[in-house]
């Protein structure tokens, strides 16, 4: 059988800094990074004093997360995406997560109990528009205690360039 071929588009530097300036990360705060890759998002958020929790599934690259981010506050976890557990704690996501798995880890993300204050994620744009129009799974639940937007993002955020157009989904907990 042969082995899935896995796209992986990283966020260009200036793109994730602005993600994570737009996301306003507070210094303490507990901030998920779901498929961290080399650490494109997890370099400026723990800059911003973010306490941060890398996910990364690719062995090579979690291995250079530990190497490059070792001492400062952050924690690498090795885990498929599908596995993800959240923090007991509120938590917000800042995170470029892989394509393949938006419905997944969305669903996990509001969840009934989760702690989820915030997450801006960069998602294919179709995902983003239908989620942030309330037609993802379990809307009926979760578009009681949060909000969804989108923003377009262009080609040059990414690299190397997805095969589609992306977006940035900001969810927000209403009353937080």
């Amino acid at each position: 059988m042969a082995q899935p071929r896995w796209g992986w588009h990283q966020l260009a530097d200036d793109w994730a800094c602005r993600l994570v300036a737009g996301a306003g990360i507070n210094p303490g705060d507990l901030v998920l990074d779901i498929g961290a890759g080399t650490g494109a998002l997890t370099a400026p958020l723990v800059r911003a004093g973010a306490r941060v929790v890398a996910f990364e599934l690719h062995p090579g690259r979690a291995a250079a997360l530990r190497a490059r981010f070792g001492g400062q506050a952050v924690t690498v976890v090795q885990v498929d995406v599908a596995d993800l557990r959240l923090p007991r704690r509120p938590f917000r996501v800042v995170a470029n997560p892989p394509f393949a798995l938006t419905t997944a880890v969305l669903r996990r993300l509001l969840t009934r109990g989760s702690r989820l204050v915030a997450a801006d994620l960069v998602l294919p744009r179709y995902a983003a528009v239908r989620w942030a129009a309330g037609r993802g799974p379990g809307a009926d639940r979760w578009s009681r205690q949060f909000d969804l937007a989108y923003v377009g993002l262009p080609h040059t955020a990414l690299r190397p360039a997805p095969p589609g157009r992306t977006a940035l989904l900001q969810i927000r907990r209403r009353g937080w």
